[in-house]
C-alpha cells in the first residue's frame, strides 16, 4: 500500500487542482512501480507560508521581499 505526501503552501489551490495531484499521483505508481491503485494512499498537506522557510527565512517573508 504506497503512501504519497504532498506538502503545498496553503494559498488557494482549488479543489480540482488538488484532485488532479491526487490521479496524477496515483497514476505515476501505477505507471512506474505496477502498484494498485485502489490501495495508494495520497494525502495532501496546506502549510501556511509563515509555517515553511527556505534558506532561514519564512515564505511569507521571502514573498514580501520579492515584491
Amino acid at each position: 500500500m504506497p503512501y504519497v505526501n504532498i506538502r503545498i503552501t496553503k494559498e488557494g489551490a482549488t479543489a480540482e487542482q488538488k484532485a488532479r495531484l491526487i490521479a496524477g499521483a496515483t497514476q505515476l505508481l501505477v505507471d512506474v512501480l505496477g502498484k494498485n491503485p485502489a490501495t495508494t494512499v495520497v494525502v495532501i498537506d496546506e502549510v501556511d507560508t509563515d509555517n515553511w522557510g527556505i534558506g532561514g527565512e519564512s515564505i511569507t517573508v521571502r514573498r514580501k521581499a520579492a515584491k
